[in-house]
């Protein structure tokens, strides 16, 4: 699903009005008809009181023509036009005299007004600002839009959180609604899922306006949230007479005395993710370990008990894994010198291998092209230096990819792959996943996929989704606490075949 940027949301406004030849309240009432279903979805037969915040732009206009479908169908609700301006929306001058045609006289807050009072229990629709603010609220309506934040109401946002900017980095946290739900409008937005600005959206809904397919279809973006049916158009089906030969074989490099348990996770994911054959290469320590818990892989061993060093590998595989539990010895650094120096396909490089590049960025010049690189945020800084919000990071990140024509996979809670100037945003996963070793379950499956023959932006997207998928089939018995990367490896079964169920359980 492609995220659009502020322009090419107004761009789809004005041709969908155009194209449809329709007037652009029709838009609004599409969003006020879509955001009344959803609710009483949710509410079925409570009837909770409803307070509305409405702006005086369209946003608000969105407010009010809600707040009319609401009080026709019998709910009781509060109105609060936020009089922050003269200057007042056309779509919000008309839906405010459709309002009190109904008999419905909204209260004018301003300056000098009592706030309103929010029981507990109630629900909080926030439209005050939509997508075009480009400053902080300040003043008397900051401590509105705190006032509804100490409140302990049920707050949805309408399209966006008020004072959350599209494109930017809040310059005042303390000045933004925080919504427990937002439902927004035909497009997810960025902000919705950067660590800095997600806790805003809450849970995120998106609902469609009918806006022009066409233009949908054909304007480029340089973002995407990745759903089920996006995961299930990655999926490439094996063939009836396929034999291991045609998935390809992985190899995983890694692991020092005390931390051969990495390695084994990832060779587990890279077999359960569907590679032919897979071998490890770790420390003469980690044999016995390999062998007897990964009976199905193949293991080779470094000439040294307890660390890697540089090591002849006497076959080509299609992809390789170095870094895991590996340390940042300097034979061990020099080992990663060697693989990069006799590569003949992509690497993915995890953990201490990615530390390795960071000290000596001399090996980034090394590295084959569409090689993947899976960064958590503290190697990641280590990597490409500070950044002062979110979008400098974004940057950083899109510049790195281009410049070493690799793939980033930055972890976290929404993890984005960036591969040149796009950004893939994953959609599964929980926070039992941030347990020792999901990392490393996670590089056997990318690694395994490019094995398989999957492009490495594919391999990492696709592989970023499984992974997330099986993390929330592991934590849905249980519970996010009880889950551990073991988990994730055995359920990546469940992750396949949810690609493909009409009613997948999660």
């Amino acid at each position: 699903m492609k995220i659009f940027n502020k322009e090419n949301i107004y761009k789809a406004d004005k041709i969908t009005i155009k194209n449809q030849n329709i007037e652009s309240e029709v838009l609004m009432e599409r969003a006020a008809i879509q955001i009344f279903g959803w609710l009483k979805t949710q509410l079925q037969e409570n009837f909770p009181t409803i307070h509305l915040f409405c702006g005086i732009g369209n946003n608000g206009g969105d407010g009010l023509a809600l707040a009319r479908l609401l009080l026709n169908d019998g709910y009781e609700v509060e109105v609060y036009v936020v009089n922050f301006s003269d200057k007042r929306s056309d779509d919000f001058l008309l839906n405010l005299a459709r309002l009190k045609e109904n008999k419905l006289w909204p209260e004018f807050i301003g300056e000098n007004s009592d706030l309103p009072q929010l029981p507990e229990g109630d629900i909080v629709i926030d439209a005050i600002f939509g997508i075009g603010l480009n400053r902080s609220a300040a003043g008397w309506i900051k401590e509105l839009i705190q006032h509804i934040n100490t409140s302990k109401t049920y707050v949805i946002a309408v399209d966006v959180p008020s004072g959350l900017y599209l494109d930017k980095a809040p310059d005042d946290k303390e000045a933004i609604v925080k919504a427990n739900t937002t439902i927004t409008f035909q497009f997810p937005k960025l902000v919705f899922f950067l660590p800095e600005t997600a806790e805003f959206a809450g849970n995120v809904e998106i609902v469609d306006l009918g806006l022009d397919r066409e233009f949908i279809n054909t304007t480029t973006s340089e973002a995407f949230l990745i759903s089920r049916n996006d995961a299930q158009r990655l999926y490439k089906p094996r063939a009836k007479f396929a034999h291991k030969g045609d998935f390809g074989h992985c190899l995983i490099v890694g692991g020092s005395y005390g931390k051969i348990g990495s390695v084994v996770l990832a060779t587990k994911a890279a077999l359960r993710a569907g590679a032919g054959k897979v071998t490890s290469l770790v420390p003469e320590c980690g044999y016995d370990i390999l062998q007897s818990t990964v009976p199905e892989a193949m293991v080779i061993t470094a000439f040294n008990d307890n660390f890697l060093i540089p090591t002849e590998i006497n076959f080509k595989p299609q992809s390789s894994v170095f870094g895991i539990g590996a340390g940042k010895g300097k034979k061990t650094a020099k080992f990663l010198e060697q693989l990069l120096t006799d590569a003949h396909s992509p690497l993915l490089i995890d953990a201490d291998g990615i530390n390795i590049l960071a000290e000596h960025t001399d090996l980034l010049e090394l590295l084959p092209e569409k090689s993947i690189l899976t960064p958590h945020p503290g190697e990641l800084k280590r990597l490409l230096g500070d950044w002062k919000d979110d979008f400098e990071k974004l940057n950083k990140a899109k510049d790195f990819s281009k410049k070493y024509k690799v793939v980033l996979v930055i972890k976290g809670a929404f993890s984005i792959t960036i591969a040149d100037d796009n950004l893939y945003i994953n959609t599964t996963g929980n926070p039992g996943m941030a347990t020792a070793g999901s990392g490393d379950v996670l590089s056997g499956i990318i690694s395994s996929l490019v094995a398989q023959g999957y492009d490495a932006t594919i391999a990492a997207v696709f592989g970023v989704y499984l992974h997330g998928k099986a993390g929330d089939y592991a934590a849905q018995e249980n519970g996010f606490e009880f889950v551990i990367a073991e988990d994730i490896v055995n359920n990546l079964g469940n992750a396949y075949k949810s690609l493909f169920q009409q009613h997948p359980e999660n």
